[in-house]
């Protein structure tokens, strides 16, 4: 599986679609309130059957404050208040909140909660749950996923009648993102009782009650089986009765049954694409946006001497070809990344590209990496020894650091890559239990400062030992604190400005070094399933793994032979 929102904290963006007051919101594909989610009357039926990586078997938790399984949850059974299309100019469709209000300076927002919905128990959805979530984040400071309580600045949520109202100690609208579009909304009738209540965060979720298209029907090691809210609130809908989700071991089995039509919705990366998968059937299709980083992770916890040394990071991408791992690891379907951490050609505007080539990182340079790690006294002939965490069954990461490992070697590095199951490296990671870690930032956003925020900033950091929310390298700079803290008051022309000068402490510190642009992972089946998001009507996030994006594309789906 390759989540691409694990674990984000506190994200600051003045978005210009949140700005809307209590009128009519436009939705992801351009229509008006619920009609946003629907292209007209359709008959139900039919099954989606997903493939998707997880690299192990099913846990059969959904807790939604549990980072290593919420993907699997949120969107599918739980739903937040606001939907925001991030691939779309923040296009915003309501969800479990049909409409807000902001007071004059952003310190207040009210939100009109939607009636006539319920949790797939059958027991009503009112205001006091969506009050009830937001205070269980304060209460138990782990589930407080996003730092509302804390970099927020939130105050207090409280309901009365239809209305919640969230008080923030400073103007909060550049944290819509987070608390409205990302924050699941849980039952207070479940988790605030019992052992739910006890440990909502370690809690084990087996069978999830939310408000989503889907229930978990049933769930075992090998397969989670999605079935049809027949309750649900978006009338007619959904229109696809079953989810069949497998649990997929590496990408070999996947990939295969995608090819042969097995398999409907796929979201991880197929070796020689065209002729493996497109040639195979005029019906089956990819669209993989660009949207983050797949990167190296120096732990830079001063106990771990070697890579908390600059040299070491810079030898290390200067070594690296990463034209070469995106031609061999990825078959070109994911572009080389740069320094500076920018996504490119997504977020130009924001790139410096001049700043990259003065520091030498616009191309390989193992002559410099030979010297940096000959002044520190390794050769090739004496190397350095360093090991990488990365997750098993991922073919494209075990390809890319294949390339990385022979480019290493040639400056005087010699890697040892350990493969891990995804729960175990996502823990190690956490913990800073590693020297390297192969992975990708989780949380995508309109510009670069999500990205750049979740991998710099020092609140998202933890002491060696402690889970750490995104800043897993543990880099902590007064400076680039100070320029991420100003962003969410800024202009745009500032926030430009901003972006560029974090990017070149990217360059300076090389706290992460990016390799290849992770994409959205994207390939779908036509011959039964109509409704999947595309290239021209990028209504959601298209990857399998993607939240709460994974509502949006089940309830647009349906099937053709069902009409």
């Amino acid at each position: 599986m390759r989540p691409t929102r694990i674990l984000a904290t506190a994200l600051v963006l003045g978005l210009a679609a949140t700005a809307c007051s209590e009128t009519k919101h436009k939705g992801s594909d351009g229509s008006d309130n619920n009609s946003s989610q629907s292209s007209g009357p359709r008959k139900k039926g039919g099954t989606v059957t997903i493939a998707n990586t997880a690299g192990q078997t099913w846990t059969c938790n959904f807790n939604p404050f549990n980072p290593a399984v919420y993907n699997t949850s949120i969107g599918f059974v739980y739903e937040p208040l606001i939907f925001v299309n991030t691939l779309k100019d923040a296009a915003e469709t309501p969800m479990l909140a049909k409409s807000y209000k902001w007071n004059a300076d952003k310190t207040q927002i009210d939100f009109t909660v939607r009636s006539g919905v319920k949790w797939n128990d059958g027991k009503p959805f009112t205001a006091k749950d969506v009050a009830f979530t937001f205070n269980l984040m304060k209460k138990v400071p782990s589930t407080d996923l996003y730092a509302l309580w804390t970099t927020a600045g939130l105050r207090s949520a409280t309901a009365a009648g239809d209305k919640v109202t969230l008080k923030f100690e400073k103007a909060a609208q550049p944290y819509f993102y987070a608390f409205a579009h990302q924050v699941a909304i849980v039952p207070e009738h479940v988790f605030g009782s019992g052992a739910a209540a006890q440990h909502p965060d370690t809690w084990v979720d087996k069978k999830p009650v939310g408000t989503g298209p889907f229930k978990v029907d049933p769930c075992t090691p090998n397969n989670i089986q999605y079935t049809a809210n027949p309750t649900y609130w978006q009338p007619g809908k959904p229109y696809i009765q079953k989810v069949e989700y497998p649990a997929y071991l590496d990408n070999g089995p996947a990939n295969l049954d995608l090819a042969n039509g097995k398999a409907q919705w796929g979201s991880q990366f197929i070796p020689g694409i065209k002729q493996f998968y497109l040639d195979k059937s005029p019906d089956n299709h990819t669209w993989s946006p660009p949207v983050l980083n797949v990167s190296i992770h120096p732990n830079l916890d001063p106990s771990h001497k070697i890579t908390s040394n600059l040299k070491v990071r810079q030898a290390l991408s200067y070594a690296i070809d990463r034209e070469k791992v995106s031609k061999i690891g990825v078959g070109g379907q994911e572009p080389a990344a740069n320094q500076s951490g920018i996504v490119t050609p997504t977020f130009d505007k924001y790139f410096d590209k001049a700043a990259v080539a003065k520091a030498g990182y616009d191309k390989p340079d193992p002559a410099r990496a030979k010297k940096l790690l000959g002044e520190l006294g390794y050769s090739p002939s004496k190397p350095l020894k360093l090991k990488i965490i990365t997750i098993t069954g991922y073919t494209d990461w075990d390809a890319s650091l294949n390339v990385i490992k022979q480019n290493l070697k040639a400056v005087g590095i010699d890697l040892t890559v350990q493969d891990l199951a995804q729960q175990t490296m996502i823990g190690r990671l956490y913990t800073g239990d590693y020297d390297l870690a192969y992975y990708a930032q989780q949380t995508s956003g309109p510009t670069p400062y999500y990205e750049l925020r979740q991998m710099l900033h020092s609140a998202n950091t933890a002491p060696m030992g402690k889970n750490a929310a995104s800043n897993w390298e543990r880099y902590k700079n007064p400076t680039v604190d100070k320029l991420l803290n100003e962003y969410a008051s800024a202009d745009e022309t500032r926030q430009t400005e901003i972006i560029k000068q974090v990017s070149q402490y990217m360059i300076d510190d090389v706290p992460v070094i990016p390799v290849v642009e992770s994409v959205d992972w994207f390939q779908y089946n036509t011959k039964d399933i109509g409704g999947w998001p595309t290239e021209d009507n990028p209504y959601a996030q298209p990857a399998a793994y993607n939240f709460p994006d994974t509502g949006q594309v089940l309830t647009h789906l349906y099937s053709k032979s069902a009409q």
